[in-house]
């Protein structure tokens, strides 16, 4: 029988419900490489993963066995071939709307709003995707439409994370997200979050928007869970932002400056 530690390990801590233990665990090791990291020591990895180096010293054997890790000759491990090959693999199959729509639908089913992804287009932007309000009164924006990339709370945060200077695009890479109301039209109100790929770069925005009326300031905290679950699916990383702030008035919209 393995022995059984007395507290979890970060690695058991990660498991998935009634899935392999064993499996669990390597796939956590695997995890423990991080963006700039060559090779890393056996001390390195248990004190990442939680697991005995007895523990550890077996997955990499295994996870050696499949190329998944390669043991350097200072008795180092890196990531192995096999991980190259599996990357090309998702990379030549990945589809971008497969991950992007079914999270835009779970936020149209939150909010009964309209959810839409937007990406730079030169001096404006696309609205990429797009998942309709069920409700008869909303923005009429499809797919494939031209907006501009200076009005509208996707465009802001475009331009924030291009390195525009103001209150407004401050306050957008601290907090993470914006609403905005009347911004592109005095009828419309949006909200806006970045998207980031595995490599820290901006993906696009995903963008609620709905009529001025329909407009709450949860939306917010709505859309800001939701670009964080596209980032994590598009195996992003989500920067570390300030609180949101709080205001007198919960759908009040920051002043913006161009």
């Amino acid at each position: 029988m393995p022995r059984k530690a007395a507290q979890l390990s970060e690695a058991d801590k990660h498991s998935a419900d009634g899935g392999a233990v064993a499996v669990d665990r390597a796939l956590f090791v695997l995890s423990a490489f991080r963006e700039g990291d060559t090779a890393l020591g056996l001390a390195e990895l248990a004190q990442r993963s939680g697991l005995y180096k007895s523990t550890l010293l077996r997955l990499l054997a295994s996870l050696e066995h499949a190329r998944m890790v390669q043991r350097h000759a200072d008795g180092r491990y890196g990531l192995g071939p096999e991980i190259a090959r599996l990357n090309a693999v998702y990379a030549a199959s990945f589809s971008l709307e497969h991950v992007v729509v079914p999270v835009l639908r779970d936020l149209v089913r939150a909010t009964n709003e309209s959810a839409a992804f937007h990406v730079e287009q030169g001096e404006h932007r696309l609205c990429l995707y797009r998942v309709d309000s069920p409700q008869p009164v909303r923005d009429h924006i499809r797919a494939g439409d031209l907006l501009p990339r200076n009005r509208g709370a996707g465009g802001r945060v475009l331009r924030a994370f291009a390195g525009a200077r103001g209150e407004i695009y401050q306050r957008i890479r601290d907090e993470g997200v914006i609403a905005l109301v009347g911004d592109r039209s005095p009828d419309i109100a949006g909200v806006s979050s970045p998207v980031f790929g595995p490599d820290g770069t901006l993906r696009g925005a995903l963008t609620l928007t709905c009529p001025t009326p329909r407009f709450s300031g949860a939306f917010r905290a709505q859309v800001l869970d939701a670009a964080r679950a596209l980032t994590a699916a598009l195996g992003g990383t989500f920067p570390p932002l300030q609180p949101l702030r709080e205001s007198a008035d919960p759908d009040a919209t920051p002043p913006l400056d161009d």
